[in-house]
């Protein structure tokens, strides 16, 4: 167990996950922030998720609550600071997680009901947490913003939908960085890359009825650096060291953590 967070309030949106064999994005981030010595609240739309990784962060030892919350309901969001301010006073890590990912279709056959999917999800949900819980930080004058974005944002590949929610995520984070600077606020992003996580594989695997390697090793072998894939452990350890004081001087950063898939070019 650590310090790097000692005394902090995190909030967790989507602090569950998928059912997997690996960790997610989410649980690993919460998992890691209490180990740091936060104290956790793990928002998720199942609540039975959320409770499973509040188990977990009880069984080492800390301290964590879940909460049932869809992110497009603006009054779930409004909730959601209310009930950690009544619980713990304060607010100092907002850690934004939830997204969809399916690739759906191209232009001329994409129901706007799907654009609008993606939108609402990705973008719209991320907008309301901050809406709600940033005002807490601004009084506070002190507070991270961690939104999880994903370098589909800045790579070339075939998803219209989720790659213009997520370069959505990437001039939100930089607007939001500029706008609260001066109160002490920070607001960064993390891209992840191709990640080993259960809402990347095994749900290819149900969509795709197929095997768990056949939707692996080709992802693996997309990933510049030695050892394929990365995991939910790796886009925490970015989480944490963004949340922490280490990072005090920076803000409006959008950090790829993809295994160097960002630097190719061609």
């Amino acid at each position: 167990m650590g310090d790097r967070l000692k005394g902090k309030v995190s909030i967790v949106v989507g602090g569950g996950q998928s059912p997997g064999q690996t960790v997610g994005n989410g649980r690993a981030a919460a998992i890691l922030f209490a180990r740091e010595g936060a104290r956790v609240m793990l928002v998720d739309s199942r609540l039975e998720s959320a409770q499973e990784t509040q188990a977990m962060i009880e069984q080492e030892g800390g301290q964590a609550f879940s909460f049932q919350a869809d992110i497009t309901r603006e009054e779930d969001c409004r909730r959601i600071p209310e009930q950690c301010i009544e619980r713990w006073s304060r607010i100092d890590v907002l850690h934004n997680n939830v997204g969809i990912g399916e690739r759906g279709k191209g232009l001329m056959e994409m129901p706007k009901a799907e654009w609008q999917r993606f939108m609402d999800v990705n973008v719209a949900g991320l907008y309301l947490t901050c809406k709600y819980v940033v005002p807490h930080m601004i009084r506070q004058e002190s507070g991270v913003v961690i939104n999880i974005s994903s370098v589909a944002a800045v790579i070339s590949m075939r998803a219209l939908a989720y790659k213009s929610s997520k370069a959505a995520v990437n001039a939100f984070t930089q607007g939001l960085a500029l706008e609260v600077a001066r109160y002490g606020v920070r607001v960064n992003a993390i891209m992840p890359g191709l990640m080993e996580t259960p809402m990347a594989i095994e749900q290819r695997m149900r969509a795709w009825n197929v095997a768990r390697e056949e939707v692996v090793q080709p992802r693996n072998e997309q990933v510049p650096l030695k050892g394929g894939m990365g995991s939910g452990w790796d886009v925490g350890h970015a989480a944490v060291f963004l949340a922490s004081e280490e990072a005090r001087f920076i803000t409006g950063v959008l950090l790829a953590v993809d295994g160097g898939q960002a630097a190719k070019v061609g």
